[in-house]
């Protein structure tokens, strides 16, 4: 069976299927911020709708991290991460640069969770 969660026009925040959650990839929602702060805003956002899934960030399986642009912004979004990241519960993470949206979004991650 699969649950969609929070479907919009494009996409949903979430599809579960089984055990697992895929979240859709979450950018900051004040992207005038540095990636320091765009990181904890996505975070932040990763956190809620992992709560709504009855799940935490210590059920997290995969991390896909796209930077805007990886060598400027690779320590601040890693500084967010370890601030954030239960250490005891890594997860698998692959962080690549990638063209965003638009030029203001500096990070967008995309989880993967058990639920």
């Amino acid at each position: 069976m699969i649950k969609r969660i929070q479907p919009g026009q494009r996409y949903s925040a979430a599809v579960i299927h089984g055990n697992v959650a895929y979240l859709a990839g979450i950018v900051a929602d004040d992207d005038s911020q540095d990636v320091v702060g765009q990181t904890r805003q996505v975070l932040q956002s990763i956190d809620a709708l992992l709560a709504t899934l009855g799940t935490d960030k210590r059920g997290i399986l995969k991390a896909e991290i796209f930077l805007h642009d990886i060598a400027r912004d690779y320590d601040g979004m890693n500084q967010a991460w370890e601030e954030w990241m239960d250490k005891d519960h890594l997860p698998a993470r692959a962080t690549v640069q990638a063209a965003l949206s638009t030029p203001e979004e500096l990070v967008e991650i995309v989880i993967t969770a058990a639920v």
